[in-house]
């Protein structure tokens, strides 16, 4: 059943309703504060810090000791992703607890999609906590 034009028109009068299109190739990519990780925004609530975004890993690039405040979920585009639990491998996908904790990397370079309702904590080599979000 199609809606009437008159419903349409009113669902459509509130913009805060309207859908986000986001010309994804048009977008830079923007360094983050991890060597050779880089990424695009594509949805972003600062006041609850849920984040989706694509991110491209060079090739031998880590992101240090880290703990996921929420769920984190990864499906991966191109490349790998790898941890001390295992390889992830382009077209396959990864979920990860809250509370986990790990140190990433790609030993081949990476293009992912990931998907976090919160930003990680980061963890310094001196135990030193900093909570990262998208880069501003």
């Amino acid at each position: 059943m199609t809606p009437s034009p008159s419903t349409a028109e009113a669902r459509n009068d509130d913009r805060s309703l309207a859908s986000t299109m986001v010309d994804v190739a048009a977008m830079p990519w923007t360094p983050t504060k991890f060597s050779g990780i880089d990424i695009k925004v594509l949805l972003e609530d600062k006041s609850t810090g849920l984040l989706t975004a694509l991110f491209r890993w060079a090739p031998g690039a880590v992101l240090p000791d880290h703990e996921h405040t929420r769920i984190e979920q990864t499906f991966v585009l191109e490349g790998s992703l790898a941890d001390d639990e295992g390889v992830v491998t382009a077209g396959n996908y990864v979920s990860r607890p809250a509370g986990s904790r790990h140190v990433a990397y790609s030993p081949d370079g990476a293009l992912i999609l990931a998907f976090f309702l919160q930003p990680n904590v980061f963890f310094g080599p001196n135990g030193e906590r900093e909570v990262f979000g998208a880069p501003r």
